[in-house]
């Protein structure tokens, strides 16, 4: 079996296992696109993105050390998982080179010899079936092992390094995924890792076989005539031409990929659901035609500027290897063969034969520097991700919270987002006694979100220090300080599970139906959910299932709700809870959270300020600032902000009841 058909058969086996994975990673590339830049502006922002990359690529510049150190890193990867699929995977190649020498260069030699000899016919063919009894045994363990006993292994050794990323990912800080120098890291290492590792271990491998079959091709290469190793030394200077192409390879590659990215987007607006309404009004599709258009051209000009460079580096690999060193060396043999006698007829076929094959091993040899160049580059992505020191870790002793709820302290908190200006919370200081009902309010932008995130240990304060039961937050193991918490952001997410997994989000356990059912009940859900053929079996979207439900936008509030509900930890916070709610909906809401958070301290921000209006305490956030809090009557009274802001909300309730009444 010849190296191409070995490795064939590698890669086909991995790759029958991998194709779910490959589509997914496809998916986490596509995330990063943004949705409201115009022509002029995508170009500048494809040129800043083609010059960043390359200071980023000239920055990579990776030295011997680091380089070695990646690509042990990708092969310790596999190995920690199997062993023995590394070990075969090498020994394959331990095996087969050696029969493609035997089988080729040297059963040619050991025939043509015998003929030019007269030798018996029998000894030809019994060395005939002895290679063959030799590839055949080797071609049926190798197929066993390929096809029985590694199959999933691939598979297997892809789950770990994905586990491993998502792990990490889970691990750091919220502020990581609005870094987008980190974020662009994971993203890259997402898109890198499985292939990346794979082709390291490709690498490897081909080394290995070029090693073998140029030391095999060589030594007797050698034998016949020791002049004729001169040829195979040309390689040696083309290897280099052609890392010169590499270079290029992979510098073409990278500016083309973000007209890739770009043109993926615009095609991505014409099919995705999100976009279809929009796609259908003003002249949208017509933008994104001509953006389309646009990309194609920026293509072709990139094609253009790498081609000829390319082309040049191309033929001169070509023709040194075709013409000086194959030609070279077969005109060379056929001198000697024809005029001095100093070869045999044997000896000039098999050096015709073999020097092409030592050439290429060279040449590939030499190229092959470029090559783990290029996969440590990548791979630097992927171990920055995995090596970044997370700052958001559990305290010394990791305390874990008392399950009664506590009281919540804010002192002097100052917190300001990485690269920002200015502050987003600004010398804030508040107590929350354990079983209060808190309604966080304010303009957008006051830093209200920003508190709860403080509040969950999501980011760490810029200065001052939240306390729980008056000890610093820092003190607590992360995730037993977090699952204290129940909360429910307004920009929650359904997944594509059932309606009984997207409550317990993975907490479920036998016996917890009673449990869902009751939560759905509280948040309003349950009359909806109930209605549907398969009941909290139902899965939300159709996306994997036609059986499946798309639930509306209130409907999916009150299922992200019921997630509160169900985990019934201490302290219960609600971000927007009503926003997508009507108002029959809300009130329900609420008088069922009275009653399921009894006794619980509730934290909810709300912009309908009549939700506030039962709030044991309202704090008012502007600018960063806590700058009012009482009870709805105290505020009321104080006639501050917080007076004027219900007054112009219940006037335009009132105008808007006044208008229905004359509509009717």
């Amino acid at each position: 079996m010849s190296e191409e058909n070995v490795n064939t058969e590698k890669e086909e086996n991995k790759n029958t296992e991998n194709n779910v994975t490959e589509s997914n990673v496809t998916e986490n590339t596509n995330n990063k696109e943004k949705t409201d830049k115009s022509q002029k502006t995508d170009k500048k922002e494809e040129k800043k993105t083609k010059d960043n990359v390359k200071k980023k690529e000239k920055k990579l510049k990776l030295g011997f050390r680091r380089t070695v150190s990646n690509i042990w890193f990708a092969f310790m990867e596999i190995w920690r998982v199997s062993k023995s699929y590394v070990l075969w995977y090498f020994g394959v190649t331990l095996v087969y080179a050696p029969i493609g020498f035997l089988n080729g260069t040297f059963l040619m030699h050991r025939v043509i010899s015998n003929v030019e000899e007269n030798k018996p016919l029998k000894s030809t063919i019994l060395f005939i079936l002895i290679i063959a009894a030799i590839e055949i045994s080797a071609n049926l363990m190798s197929g066993f092992y390929w096809n029985v006993m590694s199959a999933g292994v691939w598979q297997r050794i892809a789950g770990k390094l994905y586990e491993k990323l998502y792990r990490k990912s889970a691990a750091v800080e919220l502020a990581c995924y609005e870094n987008p120098e980190y974020y662009d890291k994971f993203v890259k290492a997402l898109d890198e890792v499985e292939n990346r590792v794979w082709r390291v271990l490709r690498s490897l491998d081909n080394l290995m076989w070029q090693i073998t079959s140029l030391l095999l091709n060589s030594f007797f290469i050698f034998w016949i005539d020791p002049w004729l190793i001169l040829f195979a030394i040309i390689p040696i200077a083309l290897g280099f031409i052609g890392s010169k192409s590499k270079k290029l390879k992979h510098d073409h590659t990278a500016d083309r990929k973000p007209v890739e990215r770009r043109m993926s987007y615009v095609r991505r607006t014409c099919y995705e659901a999100d976009y279809s309404k929009e796609m259908r009004l003003g002249g949208m599709q017509s933008k994104m035609i001509g953006d389309l258009s646009v990309c194609f051209g920026e293509y072709i000009k990139v094609l253009k500027k790498y081609g000829f460079k390319r082309s040049v580096c191309d033929f001169l690999v070509d023709w040194g290897l075709d013409v000086l060193t194959v030609l070279g060396a077969t005109a060379y043999a056929v001198i000697r063969a024809l005029t001095d006698g100093g070869m045999s007829v044997a000896d000039c076929i098999v050096v015709c034969s073999s020097i092409g094959s030592i050439s290429y091993c060279v040449n590939r040899l030499v190229s092959s520097v470029t090559d783990f160049n290029e996969h440590a580059v990548y791979l630097e992505d992927v171990r920055s991700f995995l090596e970044y020191k997370i700052k958001i870790v559990d305290g010394p002793e990791k305390l874990i919270p008392a399950e009664s709820s506590g009281e919540i302290s804010f002192d002097h908190v100052t917190f300001r987002y990485e690269g920002a200006e200015n502050d987003s919370l600004t010398d804030v200081s508040f107590n929350i006694k354990p079983g209060e009902r808190i309604a966080l309010v304010g303009l957008n932008g006051s830093g209200k979100t920003t508190l709860v995130k403080l509040l969950l240990r999501l980011y760490d304060p810029t200065e001052g220090k939240v306390t729980l039961d008056n000890t610093d937050v820092k003190e607590y193991a992360v995730q037993a300080y977090r699952d204290h918490y129940s909360c429910v952001f307004q920009d929650f997410g359904m997944f594509s599970m059932s309606v009984k997994d997207n409550v317990a989000l993975g907490q479920f356990r036998e016996g917890d139906d009673e449990k869902i059912k009751e939560a759905l009940e509280n948040s309003g859900a349950s009359k909806k959910i109930d209605s549907l053929k398969n009941g909290m079996e139902t899965v939300l979207t159709r996306e994997f299932d036609d059986q499946g439900t798309n639930l509306s936008v209130g409907e999916s509030q009150k299922v992200a709700l019921a997630r509160a509900f169900y985990r019934q930890a201490p302290v219960i916070i609600l971000d927007e809870p009503s926003s997508a709610l009507d108002p029959r909906a809300e009130w329900e809401m609420f008088e069922n959270m009275k009653k399921a958070a009894e006794g619980k301290t509730v934290i909810f921000i709300s912009h309908r300020l009549s939700s506030a209006v039962d709030a044991d305490r309202i704090l008012l956030l502007s600018k960063g600032k806590l700058t009012e809090s009482g009870t709805h009557a105290e505020l009321l009274a104080l006639d501050g902000e917080y007076a004027k802001m219900f007054r112009l909300q219940a006037q335009n309730y009132a105008e808007s009841s006044e208008e229905t009444e004359d509509d009717e």
